[in-house]
């Protein structure tokens, strides 16, 4: 998580996990980033390779390509590959661009 966490920082937009608590949300653009999901692999009937599926979401209120262009500068430098989809979410008038992508947490007793 703390990698996670720098990575996000290096991209000078403000950040919270899932969300920001009601009272606290910031002006966009903003991120939003959660690990919803694990794509593990096991062998021996156990989790043998541990992967968390991550997604970064921005949010703006109207398209911004720089700023896209940041988040995957990067991601770009991290050696991230990334799959990307975008959605105009009407009922906050905000634009999510969702990046996701997999992280390799442990391999066998390794920690990664």
């Amino acid at each position: 998580m703390d990698e996670l966490i720098a990575l996000l920082e290096e991209t000078g937009l403000p950040f919270a996990y899932d969300h920001y608590a009601e009272g606290e949300a910031v002006e966009p653009p903003f991120i939003t980033f959660l690990i919803p999901t694990a794509d593990n692999f096991s062998a021996d009937g156990i989790a043998y390779l541990k992967v968390d599926v991550v997604h970064i979401e921005l949010y703006t209120d109207e398209k911004n390509p720089e700023t896209e262009a940041l988040v995957e500068t990067v991601l770009d430098a991290h050696g991230i590959f990334y799959d990307k989809s975008e959605v105009w979410i009407e009922s906050e008038k905000l634009y999510e661009v969702l990046y996701s992508f997999e992280r390799k947490v442990s391999y066998g007793d390794q920690e990664e």
